[in-house]
């Protein structure tokens, strides 16, 4: 990272950042061209979770290709100023590098929809057998991760 200043390197840190977000963009490569979509999510132990629909261009890139770049952010405020160098913002954002698995056991499933659905709420869910047939669920494992933030200073 070039701003070594701006660099978050504690990774409790940065799962914090991850648990605040109400929503993360996934990066994956189709062929030759990005794509990028905001999913609801749910992260446990080092891996996101996400679902979706069976069939798709999420799911035919991620047959494909299973690499996944994921970008989560939270408190972003915009900073204005007198001249158009002095504008900016504050925020706190993390990154992670990773390899998507979709989930074909049930009972796989089942967890992955349990962590996205404690990412927003502190209730249990019972899932009817069809929709979880007719759900998929993606596991992405993250090999690395990355924070950066821009504070208010003390001062």
């Amino acid at each position: 990272m070039r701003r070594k200043d701006k660099e978050i390197t504690d990774r409790s840190a940065m799962e914090e950042i991850i648990h605040q977000a109400q929503i993360c963009h996934i990066g994956l490569v189709d062929d030759d061209q990005p794509y990028v979509i905001p999913v609801h999510f749910g992260y446990q132990n080092g891996a996101l979770y996400f679902h979706g629909a069976l069939q798709g261009r999420k799911m035919d890139i991620l047959k494909k290709n299973p690499k996944a770049c994921v970008q989560f952010d939270i408190g972003m405020t915009l900073v204005t100023g007198e001249k158009a160098c002095d504008w900016g913002a504050y925020f706190q954002s993390v990154i992670a590098f990773g390899r998507a698995a979709i989930l074909e056991d049930a009972d796989e499933k089942k967890k992955g929809l349990d962590v996205i659905m404690a990412h927003y709420s502190d209730q249990t869910y019972d899932y009817p057998d069809h929709r979880i047939a007719n759900t998929a669920v993606i596991k992405i494992v993250f090999d690395t991760m990355t924070g950066k933030q821009k504070m208010p200073s003390a001062d």
